[in-house]
This record gives structure tokens, sequence and C-alpha cells, in this order.
């Protein structure tokens, strides 16, 4: 039976009694200057929460192969976009969360602009086109190796009829030597060409604060890349286990086409597929290929695989062979979820294949290899026959739920406060350590910062992060708990 609205106000104001008493008791203590900037914007959206407007968008444009993708990767500081030697790799509008000296904008990565353009290239050449249309600002990007083309050109003359800002991009100018070749694309009429290496990194910050310039707080088209969209799934697993057997039997036969042109689909983006009535994004680790020294072995290979599926991901579904003993490698990347800060679902495939036996036996190694997870939904699937592939979308739901979830600053002390007061820290060196304050600094992981007047031990840790799933759930994500031990100031 829920609680009578009273009583929940009571409760709220007897909440936020404590967190005030506490605070002034904490003024007691020596703070530092981040402490102080922690407390002064709590209760205020995390910087991956919502926003009073619509973040700005930056387009890179430029004819094929000249380093749009590189200079994307360049600016998110990881290999995002897919880059090779070969014109035309990116085909479609594909955007990203960028942040630049602490201002965060959508970084939209386009597909090479021909003039007259048939076939896929010209729907390459529309993608170009609506990605100006929907940005606050331009980056085009031209190779200062080779000089202005007639598509450059052309190109110049798209852009003046848009009349967006433009940042005119010199790329491949390696060295000092090189920009005298950046310096001939003044002709182009559209101000300064920022000599840039997107390979090297040279120049890279200087054409950002030029961007940031004339980057307006919030844009002007609107939620054209809204992030409500599709939460954000990676499926990982050690090879073999059935990564891609469960994305087919997900995706069906309604896997989003392109093109009817085969591999069209080149970044280890994504695939769209419909899931319990609403569109999930599954990022699928198999699908990601890079050259790495074979000498490093299969383990570096998948290890890389699943960290770069992770950097693109909300929540991951850890897939495991039930019918093998849980290894080394399973263990390692859930490990990886957790450091990664992802949310975390568990799923055993190829259950319905198990006899009593192997079950009795997966149950005792799981108690014992994942042991650090207890908190993990965890679904018994068979990708092969989609058995139970029903209890995938619940168990996603509420691990994302939890991922989201913030506990206001007055519940949590007054929680932590009849915790501590039911089990006091023990007694160390004649010292009791004790809670002063507590605030939940981010969500997504939620991330919880506690002030103490001495070093907590990590069983005592331990003890509450434990006691905190207890009260508030986070079923199916990490929960960080970091202490600050703050000594009382001196009386002058």
């Amino acid at each position: 039976m829920s609680e009578h609205p009273e009583t929940v106000d009571r409760n709220e104001v007897d909440d936020q009694s404590v967190e005030r008493a506490l605070r002034v008791g904490l003024d007691e203590f020596e703070l530092d200057d981040e402490d102080v900037s922690l407390l002064e914007r709590e209760g205020e959206p995390d910087a991956d929460g919502e926003q009073t407007g619509p973040v700005p968008v930056v387009a890179i444009i430029g004819r094929p192969n000249v380093g749009k993708s590189t200079l994307v990767n360049r600016i998110l500081g990881r290999r995002e976009a897919v880059v090779e030697d070969v014109p035309g790799v990116t085909r479609d509008r594909v955007a990203y969360d960028a942040e630049w000296t602490g201002t965060r904008f959508t970084l939209v990565d386009t597909g090479g602009w021909e003039v007259d353009a048939t076939g896929i290239h010209l729907r390459v050449a529309e993608q170009a086109e609506i990605a100006i249309e929907l940005a606050d600002v331009v980056m085009f990007v031209v190779d200062a190796t080779v000089g202005a083309t007639d598509t450059d050109d052309a190109v110049v003359k798209l852009l003046r009829r848009s009349g967006k800002p433009v940042i005119l991009v010199a790329n491949k100018v390696d060295d000092q030597r090189a920009e005298a070749d950046a310096a001939m694309l003044w002709s182009f009429g559209l101000g300064q060409p920022w000599p840039v290496s997107a390979l090297h990194g040279r120049g890279s910050g200087d054409v950002l604060d030029a961007v940031l310039e004339v980057l307006p707080t919030f844009s002007a088209v609107g939620d054209a890349y809204a992030r409500g969209g599709p939460r954000r799934v990676a499926l990982v697993g050690r090879p073999n286990v059935g990564k891609s057997s469960l994305l087919n039997r997900l995706a069906g036969e309604d896997r989003v086409v392109v093109d009817k042109v085969a591999g069209t689909t080149r970044d280890p983006v994504d695939e769209l597929i419909e899931l319990g009535g609403k569109t999930w994004r599954f990022v699928d680790t198999a699908g990601i290929r890079r050259r790495v020294h074979q000498t490093r072995g299969a383990d570096f290979y998948a290890s890389l695989r699943t960290q770069t599926a992770l950097e693109k991901a909300e929540v991951a579904v850890v897939l495991i062979d039930a019918e093998e003993a849980i290894a080394e490698q399973d263990i390692r990347v859930v490990q990886q979820v957790v450091d990664a800060g992802r949310a975390l679902v568990v799923a055993y495939n190829k259950w319905d294949t198990l006899d009593e036996e192997r079950r009795s036996y997966l149950e005792r190694e799981i108690e014992k290899e994942l042991v650090q997870i207890p908190w993990a939904p965890r679904v018994n699937i068979s990708a092969l026959t989609g058995r139970h592939m029903d209890r995938l979308v619940p168990a996603l739901e509420i691990a994302l739920a939890s991922w989201d979830t913030r506990v206001s600053t007055g519940r949590l002390n007054a929680f932590l406060g009849t915790v501590t007061a039911a089990n006091p820290h023990p007694v160390r060196s004649g010292k009791q350590p004790r809670i002063l304050f507590a605030t939940q600094a981010s969500t997504r992981p939620p991330r919880f910062v506690i002030f103490a007047s001495g070093f907590l031990e990590a069983g005592y840790r331990r003890f509450i992060e434990r006691r905190l799933r207890e009260e508030f759930g986070f079923e199916g994500t990490p929960i960080e708990v970091s202490v600050r031990v703050r000594e009382k100031r001196r009386k002058k």
C-alpha cells in the first residue's frame, strides 16, 4: 500500500532538515575549491542530462578522402569513425557528442560531396547538403596538398548560399613547410584557412577555438540530432559466444538497409531494432574490425573490440556460453563493463541445451566467479531458438533506469545517518571516523561523494555501498562511492 501524501511530505521535510543541519556542520571543516564547487552545483542536471536548449551542431563536409573522419576522431579523442585510405568509406550522416574546453556540441560526419554524382554517390551528396541545412556551423575540409578543385569550388558556392558560418580547414598540413599550401586557400573567400594535420593533431586545438567563436549557445536548427533517441546497447562477450547469432535473432528480417549496394554500412555503428514496442540501437562488437598485431593474441583483440563498443553504449549485454565453464575472459569482459561505468545485463546463451547437472554446476560457477556483480539482472536465453528473448527488454529497462537514478541529498543523508547510527565505523587508534555529509555527484552511473572526518576502511565502504543498493535498488548499474577526508578548521 502506498504512503499517504501527508506522510511523504513530512518525510521530505525531515530529510531536508537533516541535510541543512549536516551542511551547517560541514562549515566547520576545511573544504577545498573542488569540494565547494561540488556542493554548489548540487541538484543541477548532469553534464549528460537535460539542457535548457538544443546543443549546437557542427557539420564536417568536403569532397571524398580529404580526412573528414580522421578529423572527427581527432576532435572526439578516440577512434569512432571508420577511416580507410579509400574514398567514400563514410556514406551517411553520423552524429557524435563532442566537447571542447567545456562546450558541448553535436559533431556530424558526412560522406564526401561530389559534383555530378550518380547512384549511391548522389545520395551521399544529398546527405551532405542536408547536413549543411541542419548545422549551426560548418567545417569545410580541404586537402591542402591537392589544393582547390572544381568540386571544392562547387561546395564553396553551396556554403555561400546557405549563409552558415564556415570554418575553412586546410588538412594534411603535417609540418611548417606545408603551410604555404594552406595559404593558397585564401582564394576561396571564406576567410582564414586553418592549417591542420588531423592525423597528427597539429593545429586541431586552434581550429576548434575558431569554431567556438562562432558557435551559438543553443542550436538554431532545433533538435535535428536529438539525443533522446534509441537507447544504445552493446553486445559484448568473448569470441564465439553467439553475439552475432543473438543480433540476427533480434533483428529478424527487419534490419535497416541504407542501400542495396553490399557493404553500405562501413562504420561499426549500430543496428536499429524494434523490441518490446521500442526502437533500440544495438552496437555489435562483431562488426568492429581492427588490425591488431597478432603477437598480442586474441585476448587483446577481443578486449579492444569490447572497449570500443562500450564507449558507444549506455548498457551492455554480456553474453556467456552456458554450455562452457565461465572463463577468465568472461570475467574480464564483465569487469570492463563495470570499469566503463555502463549499465549491465548478463545473458546466458544456449540455456535450452543444458541438462540438470550442467545447470547445477553453472549456478555454482556464477556464485564463485561473478561474485562482484550480484546486482546485475540475468536472463537465460537461446539465440538460436529465440527462447526467452522477451525477458531481455525488461532487464535492459531496469538496468537503464537504475543507471539514471538520482537520490536527493536530503534523503541520502537521512538514510546514511540512520545506517551509521546503527552500524558506526570501528574505532581505530583511539579515533572513530564519522560521515559528515554525502551527495550524489552524478548519474550514468550513480556516483556518490562522502565527506568524512577520517579514513573509512574498504570493508566499511563496501558495507555503505551494499546498504545503498538495498535501500535504493540500483539493479543493473555499477555505483561509485568515493570518500573525501576533511579536517576541522583551526581556530584563529
